[in-house]
C-alpha cells in the first residue's frame, strides 16, 4: 500500500508543477488536491484555496495530529534554463517550480495521511491542511483556516529538511526605520545630515547581540537590508529609511525584540513592525514524535527559515523530504527517491505513536 500511494503521490506532484500556483494564485492546485480526496471518498472542506480533512473514524475525544504544508509557489527567477511549468525526471531527480518548496513535502503528507485514513485504533486523530499563501505570509492562508481545524495537539509542517528533525524555527520581525535630520542645500553647513545620522542607526543593528542565547536556534540576527534617502544630489533630504530583517529565536516574542529596539533608538529615530505575528516555533526535544523520529535515526537542529510554523499556536515540528538550499532556486528539484523515504518515514515516525 506505501508503494502504491507513494507512487501516487509522484504522480500528483508532477501535476501540481505543471499547474500555475503562485502565491494568492492557487485556485487550479486546489482542484488538483480536491480531486486526490474525492477519487479516495475522502470528505474534505474548502475556504479560499485551503483544503483540509479529517481521518474518517474521528474522535473527538482525542487529540489531533495536524500534517500541513502549502501548495503555493513563489515567482521562477530569472535564471531558469528549463520550462519551471514543465515536470520532468533525469537522473533521478523531478525538476519543476515547487518541487522542492513544498511540493514534495505536501504530497508525501497526503498520502501519509491516506494511508491512516481508514484506521480505527488510532491514538491520535488526524487533520491534513493543504494551506495557501505560506510563501507571501498572505492573509488567506494556513492562519485564516485554524479556527475550523479541532483538538490539535500538535504539528508536522512539511517544508524541506532531508527527513531530519526541525525542533524549533526562528520567528520573523521586519521594521521599517525611518531616520530623521534636517533638510538643507549640500552647499550650506548641516550637522543633522539624515543618511550620517542613519549610519549610527545601522551600525547599532550590526554590532548589538541581544542577551539571550537559545541552544537550539542560537541568537537572535538582526540584518539591515535596504536603504533609501534623497531625490537629488544638492539636497540634504529630511529622513532615511532603511528595512531591518530580524531572526527572532525561541527566547523572545517579536514584541519584546520591538520593544528593545524602540529603547535603543535616539528620539529622531521612528521604528514601526510591519507585522508582529510571524513568531519563533518549537516543539520539546523529549516529545513523544520527535523521539520516534530520534529511535529512526533523525537527528534534531533549529532551522532559521520561516514556514507555516509561524502561525501556530501549538508545539509543530517541520519535517520533510528535500533540501531547504534548494528552495526557491533555479531549476528546482527533487529526488525521487526522497519522496519514496518522506513517505515512508512519515509513516514510521507517526506508527511510533498512535
Amino acid at each position: 500500500m506505501i508503494e502504491k500511494l507513494t507512487q501516487e503521490a509522484i504522480k500528483l506532484l508532477k501535476a501540481l508543477i505543471t499547474t500555475q500556483s503562485f502565491s494568492s494564485e492557487e485556485e487550479e492546485t486546489a482542484l488538483l488536491i480536491q480531486q486526490w480526496f474525492t477519487e479516495r471518498n475522502i470528505a474534505f472542506e474548502r475556504e479560499h484555496n485551503n483544503i483540509w480533512a479529517y481521518n474518517r473514524y474521528f474522535d473527538d475525544s482525542k487529540p489531533t495530529i495536524l500534517l500541513n504544508s502549502h501548495h503555493d509557489t513563489v515567482k521562477p527567477n530569472g535564471n531558469y534554463t528549463n520550462d519551471p511549468l514543465h515536470a520532468f525526471v533525469e537522473n533521478g531527480k523531478l525538476y519543476g517550480l515547487g518541487s522542492n518548496d513544498a511540493g514534495g513535502c505536501l504530497v508525501s503528507l497526503i498520502a501519509t495521511f491516506t494511508y491512516f485514513y481508514e484506521r480505527e485504533d488510532l491514538a491520535y486523530n488526524f487533520v491534513i491542511a493543504a494551506s495557501a499563501e505560506e510563501e507571501n505570509s498572505g492573509p488567506l492562508g494556513l492562519k485564516s483556516i485554524l479556527k475550523y481545524l479541532k483538538n490539535v495537539d500538535f504539528a508536522i509542517v512539511g517544508e524541506p529538511t532531508l527527513m531530519q528533525l526541525a525542533i524549533a524555527e526562528k520567528g520573523l520581525l521586519v521594521l521599517d526605520v525611518s531616520v530623521h535630520g534636517t533638510a538643507s542645500h549640500a552647499a550650506h553647513p548641516n550637522d543633522d545630515n539624515a543618511i550620517y545620522n542613519t549610519l549610527q542607526v545601522i551600525d547599532w543593528f550590526r554590532t548589538y547581540q541581544m542577551e539571550h542565547y537559545s541552544e537550539v536556534l542560537g541568537n537572535v540576527k538582526m540584518t539591515v537590508t535596504q536603504i533609501q534617502a534623497g531625490k537629488q544630489h544638492n539636497v540634504v533630504p529630511s529622513h532615511c529609511d532603511i528595512v531591518v530583517d530580524i531572526r527572532v529565536n525561541d527566547k523572545y516574542r517579536n514584541e519584546e525584540i520591538l520593544e528593545i529596539v524602540r529603547e535603543a533608538m535616539p528620539a529622531h529615530v521612528e521604528v514601526k513592525p510591519r507585522s508582529l505575528h510571524l513568531g519563533s516555533s518549537s516543539i520539546p526535544k523529549d516529545h513523544a514524535v520527535v523521539q520516534s523520529g530520534i529511535s529512526l535515526g533523525r537527528t534534531t537542529y533549529g532551522s532559521p527559515t520561516l514556514s507555516d510554523q509561524s502561525v501556530l499556536s501549538c508545539p509543530s515540528l517541520k519535517l520533510g523530504p528535500g533540501d531547504s538550499t534548494r528552495s526557491h532556486s533555479a531549476n528546482e528539484f527533487i529526488f525521487i527517491d526522497e519522496i519514496k523515504e518522506g513517505v515512508a518515514l512519515y509513516i514510521k515516525i507517526l506508527e511510533g505513536i498512535v
